[in-house]
């Protein structure tokens, strides 16, 4: 049976998501599994099948939504990454960065290029990720054109494709970001069930 394969669905706002991204490489090793990168725009999956999001997020002094906070930090560091949050942007907005990562879906080295940048733009830097000028300068930071990336992301085509892969994940039963497949039907969420992830993997090839 040949490489079994992964499709990461995610948003470059969430945390966790940066952390199972980072994360991601270390498995695709072990495994020697192809992956393909999804960008989706989690604010519609949350509007259509998880809106308790939102409530969680005004619940800042839950027992429960504190601890993950402190977990996800520890997370972090395990990683060996930074990640600061909540910043001054918190909850951002990523329609602009989303758009413009799909303008690089057909292209996986470079989309995972801007990824690992933009995530270390917001997370690390602290960087505005709704600013388009922010995320010019991150993809030329990477070797990128950011600017026609800037201009190609506001066709129709590229927000159809952000509006397919979010429709798409959600026909497929995702909640969040980031959701992850292998082999197309075993669906997983988030940095904590990479395990998981990796195990179906390797079952597969038995």
């Amino acid at each position: 049976m040949g490489d079994a394969r992964i499709e990461f669905f995610y948003d470059l706002s969430s945390p966790w998501t940066y952390i199972a991204f980072h994360n991601l490489d270390g498995l695709i090793k072990r495994t020697r599994a192809s992956v393909r990168f999804r960008p989706i725009l989690v604010g519609g999956l949350f509007n259509a099948v998880n809106p308790a999001v939102y409530a969680a997020r005004e619940a800042m002094d839950n027992p429960k939504f504190k601890h993950s906070w402190r977990v996800m930090k520890d997370w972090a560091a395990l990683a060996g990454i930074e990640v600061n949050f909540p910043s001054a942007y918190h909850p951002a907005k990523s329609i602009h960065a989303m758009r413009m990562a799909c303008t690089l879906e057909d292209d996986q080295p470079a989309l995972k290029k801007f990824t690992k940048a933009a995530f270390e733009s917001y997370f690390g830097a602290q960087e505005n990720l709704d600013d388009p000028d922010v995320l010019v300068a991150v993809a030329n930071k990477v070797g990128l054109d950011g600017e026609a990336m800037r201009v190609r992301a506001q066709t129709d085509e590229v927000k159809a494709l952000l509006r397919a892969n979010t429709d798409e994940v959600i026909a497929r039963g995702g909640y969040g970001s980031p959701t992850i497949f292998v082999d197309t039907t075993k669906m997983y969420f988030g940095n904590d069930q990479l395990p998981l992830v990796e195990f179906a993997l390797n079952r597969s090839r038995t």
